[in-house]
């Protein structure tokens, strides 16, 4: 089995072709992958092994329509994470939010169905389904997103949608929660805490730190992502939750606790535009269709991500 990998450098794209690579996921120890990313900040050659018989990297962007009728014939699949994901810096400048997360998928889609590929995973986010004060989103719950990141998620699912119902591509979708664990940039909210915390500085909490989230780690998500590849069904959507839900000030309480800072190590600073209250899935679709279940215990897997981030400053400490 051949398989292309988008975003293949970030951080969750990364774990699932590390994962393929190491023979993690059953039925596809022999698959080949093919990894391709722009290398933006946020991608990493060096978070994917430097050589391996069963890895080709390529240096490309979703939105290069050439490149993807090059690469793409002969793959079995795509699995799609390529995508901008960061709120603040869509709040700053959402042009490129829109012109990778949605033009790119629709490039990406339209050369599936130029080069026959047989099947695709279009890896989206919780966020789109915008902010809930009780109970959790379906997958049958209205797209009403606040950011511009959101949105543009949003569009991209509605995207894979269209090249479902109108030209048959095999397609589904995946809806994840706040994802955490090693390799995680430096932006996002655990991983920034972390390396603050590390260097004595302090962490800069948003607002009054209500704002609650629900988590996963990263190998519980790419698991289902496998999962979807190899029994979803085309057309449909697949919330992927964690079942770990914890305000940002309890993350950041934890994250003090494991890295020896007290409350003095809080900078309150001003809330973000828009910022949603609170995300939750009901995942039980994916459980009982496709057998999933998070693995990773939530205290257990931050624990070890924040060892990993200690043991590895070269990786996120920036050049001098």
């Amino acid at each position: 089995m051949r398989i292309l990998v988008t975003g293949a450098a970030g951080f969750i794209g990364s774990h699932y072709v590390r994962n393929i690579l190491g023979g993690a996921f059953p039925g596809l120890e022999s698959a080949r992958v093919t990894a391709v990313d722009k290398l933006t900040y946020a991608g990493n050659r060096a978070n994917l092994p430097d050589e391996h018989p069963r890895l080709t990297f390529v240096h490309g962007d979703v939105c290069d329509a050439e490149l993807l009728r090059e690469l793409l014939p002969g793959h079995d699949a795509v699995v799609h994470f390529a995508a901008e994901s960061h709120v603040d810096r869509s709040i700053d400048s959402a042009s490129a939010f829109f012109h990778t997360n949605v033009l790119g998928t629709q490039t990406l889609l339209e050369a599936v169905l130029t080069c026959g590929v047989a099947r695709v995973v279009h890896v989206s986010t919780d966020e789109v389904y915008g902010s809930i004060s009780d109970g959790a989103w379906t997958e049958e719950a209205p797209l009403l997103p606040n950011s511009p990141y959101a949105a543009s998620k949003a569009s991209s699912d509605l995207v894979a949608r269209a090249y479902w119902r109108t030209h048959g591509v095999d397609v589904s979708i995946t809806r994840c929660s706040n994802n955490y664990g090693p390799r995680q940039h430096p932006e996002k909210l655990i991983p920034l805490f972390v390396t603050n915390l590390l260097r004595g500085r302090k962490v800069p909490l948003y607002g009054d730190g209500a704002n609650r989230r629900e988590w996963i780690h990263v190998e519980d998500h790419c698991r289902a992502v496998h999962l979807v590849l190899t029994k979803g069904s085309a057309g449909e959507i697949y919330n992927v939750g964690g079942g770990a839900e914890h305000t940002n000030l309890e993350i950041t309480e934890r994250l003090l606790d494991l890295c020896g800072g007290d409350a003095s190590m809080i900078k309150r600073v001003a809330d973000r535009k828009g910022h949603d209250s609170r995300y939750a899935l009901d995942d039980s679709k994916i459980r009982q269709a496709l057998g999933y279940e998070p693995a990773v215990d939530f205290g257990r897997g931050l624990a070890e991500t924040v060892t990993w981030y200690r043991a590895n400053p070269h990786w996120w400490t920036p050049p001098a």
